[in-house]
């Protein structure tokens, strides 16, 4: 009686583990649908309708509203194989900090974050996606909207780089046409664990037309902002913004490390270590 008790509690505890999921994942998938309507309904004008909407609010600060205020919203998806450290990328890229106790994602999260390009306020909405395969038809519905993204692979793990033209196949059947994509190597802090040569990401890149491939290190910061910059100055001057260029290039300015390569066409692939 007690071990048929306690089959039938499992039974539920699953049932509503997995009802619970599906709640969760049906709300990221709503709020996504309503953002992507209102970016497409509003004329462009999505960023200044939510900073005068918000200002009738009386809950609301004016350091709030100022937040809310932007001249671009870009839409970015990060996505690769599970455990790859897209997670801590975002929370680096959001506040700075690092976790090793960094727990899967289930489904899709967010965040938002407003930088400054030559003083044009840009607003990067970044949706973080599980790795795991029993979430891609749910992850892939998200990279329709997406304005850009960031195809991340550990360094430490081949197969994690061998599983990347699976990812930018997705990207290509479910994204927009124009859609802008980098490939990024994460944990270059674990040099001594090193199994993908960072020549090998730059001709990949080159090879499948992704705007650069970085090298990451989520636990220290590195290349992180530059990223994101780089990804933010590409899709202003696709969208018709200006960005500040050098007197002497006639690309963006944007410090790149050494292990950051910019793919430009008939440019000479020069040997380039982390140097994390």
């Amino acid at each position: 009686m007690f071990i048929s008790f306690l089959f039938y509690l499992r039974i539920m505890l699953r049932w509503l583990k997995g009802f619970l999921i599906r709640k969760t994942l049906n709300m990221h998938i709503f709020f996504s649908n309503r953002l992507q309507y209102l970016q497409t309904n509003c004329n462009g004008q999505w960023c200044r309708w939510a900073g005068d909407w918000t200002s009738h609010l009386q809950t609301q600060s004016t350091g709030q509203e100022e937040e809310d205020r932007c001249n671009f919203l870009f839409k970015i998806i990060l996505i690769g194989d599970s455990n790859v450290g897209k997670t801590c990328v975002i929370h680096s890229f959001k506040s700075g900090l690092f976790s090793d106790s960094q727990h899967n994602t289930i489904g899709v999260d967010f965040t938002v974050r407003t930088i400054d390009i030559d003083g044009k306020r840009v607003k990067m909405q970044v949706w973080d996606t599980a790795g795991q395969e029993r979430f891609r038809t749910i992850t892939q519905s998200y990279y329709r909207s997406a304005h850009g993204a960031m195809i991340v692979y550990d360094l430490t793990r081949r197969p994690t780089f061998e599983s990347l033209p699976h990812w930018i196949q997705g990207v290509e059947q479910y994204g927009a046409a124009n859609v802008v994509f980098v490939l990024i190597g994460n944990k270059c802090d674990l040099e001594a664990q090193r199994q993908v040569l960072f020549e090998d990401a730059c001709t990949l890149a080159e090879q499948t037309g992704a705007l650069a491939a970085l090298e990451t290190s989520a636990k220290q910061h590195h290349n992180i902002e530059e990223a994101f910059e780089l990804m933010a100055r590409e899709l202003i001057e696709r969208h018709g913004g200006i960005v500040h260029q050098d007197s002497q290039s006639d690309s963006p300015t944007v410090f790149l490390h050494s292990d950051s390569h910019p793919v430009d066409e008939g440019e000479h692939l020069e040997k380039r270590s982390c140097d994390c």
